[in-house]
């Protein structure tokens, strides 16, 4: 059979990159990745990849072993901030069984997680990847796309049918599409991400994801490993130097955790300040060339709609680049996705991004939860399961099923 084209090139080897190149391998279509970097980023990132995500990590080949070497948490809830007291939350469990598929968020660090993806690629498949391979320039015409990348050997040109950027929120590859043209905005306040072992659980009853609302020391507490290793993310002064973030972090710690704990009481492994964007790019196709996940759009971490929304972008694009590959779609099929994925971002990803966000950090927390209908109303689903799978299950608005725009779709 004659295919409609030969090679994918995906520029980024993040989450969604390789999860976009493990899809595509396993279906049989050449793919190639370029990665700046000489390795695979080990900063603390997002951990945790919620339930619409999960079915295309599943479609992937490696939901069971995510599971098997991270775990599945389900209890999420807002504390209040001066006693930890817990306000109101939800329990994933329900989704445990959905129609026979286990739909709970599942957390590995991610850096495990892309080691895993990395080693499907090339190992079952024979998927390239080429380190040290900075873009920096693209083109395209009738017939090809290509990319300049530089290299510790000089400057090479590679070209494919079609070149996907998943490079990230300072993506080369949209900055030579829109120029510096990312409509949105970022968030005046600064956030410090670490990873850490404290005895939450233990000593202080919090169990996987904790939110502690305040305007000023808002902060986050999620297990990420079996181990007890977790992610604590808190805001912090803006305006101050890397250094000073880290100087400040053992007096955030110990004035805003539950025991108060000091430097000898837990161990960090990483920590990084970050700043949080609400963007989304113009279009995510400009002819042959493709936009996903941060190179596309950013949200603030707050409910992981970042690293879930990526991933479901991937899962959209693998089935239109799948369906042109089997000639069951044309190529139209990649304007709906640019069309789809942005109308994902406005109307689910931002808004409820935005609205966990301000929720966190509310000026008034005492008052928060009379003012917020989503608080109670996960109040009451406590107490109805059926109730509580039905809020849950809503996450999933997240995704688009592109396959029903195949030409042998049933209508």
């Amino acid at each position: 059979m004659e295919r409609p084209f030969k090679k994918v090139l995906i520029v980024g080897a993040g989450p969604s990159g390789l999860l976009l190149a493990l899809l595509l391998s396993k279906h049989g279509i050449p793919v190639q990745i370029l990665e700046a970097s000489d390795h695979l980023d080990e900063q603390p990132r997002a951990a945790h990849y919620g339930p619409p995500a999960v079915p295309d990590l599943a479609r992937a080949g490696i939901i069971d072993e995510v599971r098997r070497r991270g775990i599945s948490p389900t209890t999420m809830v807002w504390r209040r901030w001066d006693d930890h007291s817990v306000i109101a939350g939800t329990d994933g469990s329900m989704l445990a069984d959905v129609d026979g598929q286990d739909l709970r968020t599942v957390s590995l660090v991610l850096h495990d997680l892309d080691q895993l993806m990395l080693d499907e690629i090339t190992s079952k498949y024979g998927g390239k990847i080429h380190w040290e391979h900075k873009v920096v320039d693209i083109g395209q015409d009738d017939g090809k796309a290509w990319v300049d990348a530089e290299t510790p050997d000089g400057k090479v040109r590679i070209e494919a049918d079609y070149v996907v950027g998943c490079d990230g929120a300072n993506s080369q590859i949209r900055r030579s599409l829109f120029g510096n043209d990312y409509p949105g905005f970022t968030w005046d306040k600064q956030i410090v991400a670490t990873n850490v072992y404290y005895d939450f659980e233990g000593k202080h009853g919090f169990t996987d994801s904790s939110f502690a609302i305040h305007p000023d020391h808002f902060f986050m507490v999620a297990k990420m490993t079996a181990d007890g290793l977790y992610r604590v993310t808190y805001g912090e002064e803006t305006g101050l130097t890397q250094e000073q973030l880290i100087e400040r972090q053992p007096w955030k710690y110990e004035m805003m955790l539950p025991g108060n704990p000091k430097p000898g009481d837990y161990k960090i492994t990483t920590i990084a300040p970050y700043r949080m964007h609400q963007r989304c790019a113009p279009a995510f196709r400009v002819g042959r060339f493709l936009l996903a996940a941060d190179a596309a759009h950013l949200c603030n971490p707050w409910g992981g709609l970042g690293i879930t929304g990526g991933f479901v972008d991937v899962g959209g694009l693998y089935d239109c680049l799948a369906g042109i590959y089997d000639g069951r779609a044309d190529e139209s099929i990649l304007d709906l996705y640019s069309e789809k994925r942005i109308e994902k971002w406005r109307t689910v990803i931002d808004p409820i991004s935005q609205d966990n966000f301000r929720r966190v950090s509310d000026p008034d927390p005492d008052t928060r939860f009379e003012r917020d209908e989503f608080m109670q109303h996960c109040k009451k689903c406590e107490s109805d399961p059926v109730a509580m799978k039905e809020l849950l299950m809503g996450f999933m608005a997240v995704r688009y099923d592109f396959t029903q725009h195949y030409k042998d779709a049933a209508k």
